[in-house]
């Protein structure tokens, strides 16, 4: 069996500023590490390696340092890592994302599970592991709480989407999004960590995927959406009133307040 992990390397946004003036995130100003959520995928995909005979591939896509991404990988339990770095894949939105990974899956080729994070904590969208099934043309199932139980053949899996629990079969290949709530990622040991830095990342750029997807459907050429700015909210003061010399004066201001907020009604 071969299971195929996304991972995607994000600021840590506990530290990260952003940029007002520019409107952007300032990447610069913090370090990196895995998506959270995609080290529940990573997780998940290798507990089904030490139960059944599998192979697991993580996959990224980024600038060249996020080599290190799939390094970590591989001492968290993967076999093998691979990175798609390129600059014409530069400036791509969800959708040039999804093609551009489905292009690298198919180059891959006999994929049988693909597991990814809900969301990334830089994008939120939770839109790329839905596109990529839908450009490879297989089942998916998203917001996965629970793995119930796998075979060589399917997986049931606990959904819970808009309040509702659900459980699923998803025959391979297919492709599942997982939350955090699914698993505890492990952490690697000392051993692990050594030996995973001596692994050699296999590398592709656009010319290793232009036979499966054209240059105009990657990069900023191949994008929907462009973000032009990104506002940050500040955060609003609180505001208040003090009343020393009269309790009845302050309870009929408040009573004034709650009626003009109509907090009041029934």
């Amino acid at each position: 069996m071969r299971i195929l992990v996304l991972l995607k390397q994000v600021p840590d946004m506990e530290n990260v500023k952003f940029d007002r003036e520019k409107g952007r995130i300032d990447r610069t100003s913090a370090g990196t590490e895995i998506n959270p959520f995609d080290l529940n995928a990573l997780e998940a995909a290798v507990r089904i390696k030490e139960k059944i005979n599998s192979t697991v591939i993580a996959l990224t896509m980024g600038p060249p340092n996020a080599e290190e991404v799939l390094k970590e990988a591989i001492s968290r339990g993967a076999d093998d890592g691979i990175l798609l770095s390129d600059r014409k894949f530069g400036g791509a939105d969800v959708k040039a994302t999804s093609k551009t990974l489905a292009a690298a899956i198919k180059k891959v080729d006999k994929i049988d599970l693909i597991f990814a994070g809900i969301q990334t904590v830089d994008g939120d969208t939770g839109q790329v592991g839905p596109e990529i099934a839908e450009y490879l043309n297989i089942p998916h199932v998203s917001n996965v709480e629970d793995i119930k139980d796998f075979t060589e053949d399917h997986i049931d899996v606990v959904s819970n989407i808009f309040e509702g629990i659900y459980i699923k079969r998803a025959k391979y290949p297919a492709l599942i999004t997982v939350t955090k709530d699914v698993n505890v990622p492990r952490l690697p040991s000392f051993k692990n960590k050594m030996a995973a830095r001596k692994a050699i990342i296999t590398k592709w750029g656009y010319e290793d995927i232009k036979d499966i997807i054209s240059e105009d459907e990657i990069g900023s050429k191949g994008s929907a959406t462009k973000v032009k700015k990104i506002e940050v909210p500040p955060i609003p003061s609180r505001i208040g009133r003090v009343f020393r010399d009269s309790n009845e004066k302050a309870v009929t201001e408040i009573i004034k307040v709650c009626e003009k907020m109509k907090v009041l009604e029934v």
